[in-house]
Formats: C-alpha cells, sequence, structure tokens
C-alpha cells in the first residue's frame, strides 16, 4: 500500500498545469475567473506568466514578473491558482496561456475565454440592377457580434434555405450561401432572382438583428440598343471622313507652304580690294544664300 502511494504522488508531481475550464464564455462587462493551477513541485514560488492571443493572432504579456502589464493594470488580479479580470470587453476575446517554471521544470495550458456580445444590425451590400447571365454577389456583415455571428438570407420576406436543391420551392435558384462569411452568390442570375432581399445575424446572444431590404432587378441584355449605338458609330465616321475629304477637294483646308528656290546675290568688288605691290587686280567676289 506504501509503495501504490509513492507511485500516485510521483505521477501528480509530474511538472503538471492543469486549468478548471479550458473554455470560458462570460457576458461582457462582467467579472470572470480563469482557473490554473500547478503541482508542488515547482517549488514553493515559482515563475508565473499569462499571455494573450487574440483572435487575429496578435500576442501580449498579461502578466509578467509579478505584476500586470501595461493595459492589464487595474483590471485583473492574479492569485494562487488563476487570474481573475474585474469586468472583461470584447476585446478580451481570445486564448489566455498559463504558463509556469520552476526547480527545472516547465509546462503550460491554454484557456480559450469568449466574451458574450449579441449581433449588430448587420451591413449588407446589395447590387439593384444586374444582367440576365452575369454573376452577382450580395453580402452582409455584422461588426459586433461575439462570438461571430452565422447569416441566413430572405427574398420577399421569405427565408432562403442554405441549400436550395434539397427543397422542391427553390431547386431552380443558382445562388450559394455561406453563413459563416454572409454571402450569397449567383454564379448566372435569371429573372427568377429579381427580388426584395435582406440579411439577418445571430450568435445565440440577444435577439437576432436584421439589415436594410433592397431590391434586386435582374433585366435581359439589350442587343437592339448595342447594334443601334455601333451602327450610329460607325455612320458619325464616316461622315467625318467624308466631310474632311470634302473639304480637302473644295480647297477649304489650309495647304502646306511651298519652298522658295535659292537664290545667288553677286557683290560688287571694292577698289581697296586691288593689290598695289604686283599691280594685279584681283577681283573678290562673294555670293550670298
Amino acid at each position: 500500500p506504501t509503495r501504490k502511494k509513492e507511485t500516485i504522488n510521483r505521477l501528480h508531481a509530474a511538472f503538471t498545469v492543469s486549468v478548471g475550464n479550458p473554455a470560458v464564455k462570460v457576458k461582457e462587462n462582467e467579472g470572470v475567473d480563469l482557473k490554473c493551477s500547478y503541482t508542488a513541485d515547482f517549488g514553493s514560488s515559482p515563475r508565473v506568466e499569462w499571455k494573450f492571443k487574440d483572435l487575429k493572432g496578435s500576442q501580449t504579456l498579461v502578466y509578467f514578473d509579478n505584476q500586470p502589464t501595461g493595459k492589464y493594470a487595474g483590471r485583473i488580479t492574479v492569485y494562487d491558482g488563476g487570474l481573475r479580470f474585474n469586468k472583461v470587453t470584447r476585446a478580451d476575446t481570445g486564448d489566455y496561456d498559463c504558463e509556469v517554471s520552476g526547480n527545472g521544470g516547465y509546462d503550460e495550458k491554454t484557456i480559450k475565454l469568449t466574451v458574450l456580445v449579441p449581433p449588430s444590425k448587420p451591413v449588407s451590400r446589395i447590387p439593384s440592377s444586374v444582367t440576365t447571365g452575369s454573376n452577382a454577389r450580395l453580402t452582409c456583415f455584422d461588426t459586433d457580434g461575439s462570438p461571430p455571428s452565422t447569416y441566413r438570407w430572405y427574398k420577399d420576406n421569405t427565408p432562403l434555405p442554405e441549400d436550395p436543391t434539397k427543397f422542391p420551392n427553390f431547386k431552380n435558384l443558382t445562388y450559394k450561401m455561406n453563413i459563416f462569411s454572409g454571402n450569397l452568390e449567383f454564379a448566372s442570375v435569371s429573372k427568377l432572382d429579381t427580388g426584395s432581399y435582406f440579411c439577418e445575424a445571430s450568435n445565440g446572444e440577444g435577439t437576432p438583428q436584421r439589415g436594410d431590404a433592397a431590391r434586386m432587378e435582374v433585366h435581359d441584355l439589350n442587343v437592339g440598343g448595342i447594334v443601334a449605338g455601333v451602327i450610329v458609330a460607325l455612320l458619325a465616321v464616316g461622315l467625318l471622313l467624308f466631310g474632311l475629304w470634302f473639304a480637302s477637294k473644295k480647297g477649304y483646308l489650309p495647304k502646306k507652304a511651298e519652298s522658295k528656290p535659292k537664290q545667288a546675290v553677286y557683290t560688287q568688288p571694292r577698289t581697296d580690294d586691288m593689290d598695289d605691290e604686283d599691280g594685279e587686280f584681283r577681283q573678290k567676289s562673294s555670293f550670298v544664300v
């Protein structure tokens, strides 16, 4: 019996950190405890640190060198067995690492804290007009919900199923709905997709919130109008070219200036150009071009 008891004690003394609840949920503006205990083999005064990683992956020290860090001063209390928030906000949602070291041993455990916040009115983007056969995307997003909201879409006040192929009344619709991102996508819209749309955000906290409704019209491509526009453009170009030709034919357009031929200018020699020493008369002439 004595050996068995010693074996059990050794198993419990393996530099182990334990948490009371690895996933804690609390409403915003309320207090909460994150329980973290450790075995005695870490010693009487082990080094305890708390680190926080938010939903974007950014990591921050919460408790270091036996004291809360910057923004956590006055907000938390660390005691033998855990950490307490006096009041949490939605920004506190994330993972908290409890790290303990001492006597050459080390261990850590993570507690996931979710601060519960009801969704706000979602912001949606719905195109007002699309062409038959084109792609269309409707988006919906709630900025406040924690945990993150899921979404559903309504058309003409009727809820759209996530997978329309499973319901006879919707099997002719070609949309794809992502309840996590809030996107409603049509790979190729048809006249059947015309209607008034709005989205709804919910996360199990408070009342689901609905966005503003907006109408999406699906219209056919105006082929006749495009052809008529092309014909008008071609006629305009043709008239412009004809006008230029006619103006040139009638001499209405300015002609290029013709270059004048170069002329030679003879200069009468002066009397001082004669050489008195040899009696010869040297006539100097120059040409100016």
